[in-house]
C-alpha cells in the first residue's frame, strides 16, 4: 500500500520520502522505481516502533528536501486475533501492535506538526475495523485503529488555522502481506467476499487514489473526515 501509494504521489509530481523498517532491497526498489517518474526520491530507515526515531525521520526530510508538505501516516501491524477471553492471549505482541499503530503515528505526527507547511495535509491510513468490528479476535487491532480516528479529528482541529488538513482513509481488504496474515494465502473466502455489496477486495491503486485526492489542492476544505474504500463491506 505505501510503495502504491508513494508512486501515485511521484506520478502527480511530488518528491517522495519513504521510511522502512527492514528490507533495504525493497526500499531501493521502490526509490528507483519513484526516480523513473522524474521526482526526487530518498528512503530513510526507521523503526516506528522507536518513538525516538519519529524526529530524526522528520529532520532527515527537511534536510534534504527543505520542506515537508504531505505526511502519510501508512506504517502499520496486524496480530493474528485472539478472542480477549482466551488464556493464550499473545499480549507481548498485542502490546507491540498500540506502540506501532498508535504510539509510532503519534511520535511521527508530533514531530511533522511543527515543520509542515501552512496549507499541507496529514492523511492516516485507517482501517475499516476502525468503526466496524468485523470478527471476534480483533478488539485490539480495532482498538488501535478507532484511536487513530479520535486522534485525527484532534490533530484537525489543532493544526485547521494553518489551514492544515488531517483525513483518515479506512480500507477494508487488500491485496497486501496484511491481509495474508488474516485471510490466510489465496483468494479471499466466498463468505468474506459475501459481505460485500461490491463483491472483491479492494485495488491498491483505488485506495492510493482517495490518498491522493486528500492530499491535493481540491481537498482543502475536507478536514476530520473518516472515508471507507471497502467495497459497502460493513454497510
Amino acid at each position: 500500500m505505501g510503495a502504491v501509494t508513494a508512486l501515485k504521489l511521484a506520478e502527480l509530481g511530488a518528491n517522495v520520502a519513504i521510511s522502512y523498517v527492514s528490507s533495504d532491497d525493497k526500499a531501493a526498489a521502490v526509490v528507483e522505481e519513484l526516480r523513473s517518474t522524474g521526482v526526487r526520491a530518498i528512503a530513510i530507515k526507521s523503526d516506528q516502533a522507536d518513538l525516538a526515531a519519529a524526529k530524526p525521520l522528520i529532520d532527515s526530510v527537511i534536510a534534504d528536501f527543505g520542506k515537508l508538505d504531505i505526511l502519510v501516516n501508512n506504517a502499520a501491524i496486524v496480530v493474528q486475533g485472539k478472542t480477549v477471553d482466551d488464556p493464550n492471549l499473545d499480549t507481548v505482541n498485542l502490546d507491540r501492535l498500540w506502540q506501532i499503530n498508535v504510539m509510532g503515528v503519534v511520535a511521527t505526527t508530533r514531530a511533522a506538526a511543527p515543520v509542515l507547511t501552512d496549507g499541507g495535509r496529514i492523511i492516516f491510513i485507517g482501517s475499516l475495523n476502525g468503526t466496524r468490528s468485523l470478527f471476534p479476535g480483533v478488539a485490539d487491532y480495532a482498538g488501535t485503529k478507532a484511536a487513530i480516528n479520535g486522534y485525527a479529528r484532534g490533530v484537525a482541529r489543532d493544526l485547521g488555522g494553518r489551514e492544515i488538513t488531517v483525513n483518515v482513509v479506512q480500507p477494508g481488504a487488500m491485496p497486501t502481506d496484511m491481509m495474508r496474515q488474516v485471510l490466510g494465502d489465496g483468494d479471499a473466502p466466498d463468505e468474506f467476499l459475501d459481505l460485500h455489496p461490491i463483491r472483491r477486495i479492494a485495488k491498491l491503486e483505488e485506495v492510493a487514489a482517495l490518498v491522493t485526492f486528500l492530499a491535493g489542492p481540491d481537498a482543502g476544505y475536507m478536514t476530520g473526515s473518516v472515508l471507507d474504500v471497502a467495497g459497502g463491506l460493513g454497510i
